[in-house]
């Protein structure tokens, strides 16, 4: 059993239509290193071209937000992470 990462549904076009995948990594970055190994088109879906996320993602680790430093936030076996979209709009 690994780290759980749950796919926004706007970024689902990009795993295949999949929502969850399971990999493995001790820190945020590696588990998002390791989603985009399987599924390259995340990359510029979830980094800006510095490999900064985009300010607009918002990741969340067991339903609690990983703020500030979100790749660097330690994660383990049965964790799960949340990739979720700040949306606006008028």
């Amino acid at each position: 059993m690994g780290v759980k990462v749950n796919i926004h549904k706007t970024h689902r076009q990009y795993t295949d239509w999949v929502d969850m995948v399971e990999v493995d990594g001790k820190k945020v970055g590696e588990c998002l290193e390791a989603l985009i190994e399987r599924y390259p088109k995340m990359k510029d879906a979830l980094f800006d071209t510095k490999g900064r996320l985009h300010n607009y993602v918002e990741i969340y680790v067991n339903m609690e937000s990983a703020y500030p430093e979100e790749l660097e936030k330690t994660v383990g076996e049965g964790d799960q992470i949340h990739i979720t979209i700040m949306l606006s709009g008028g």
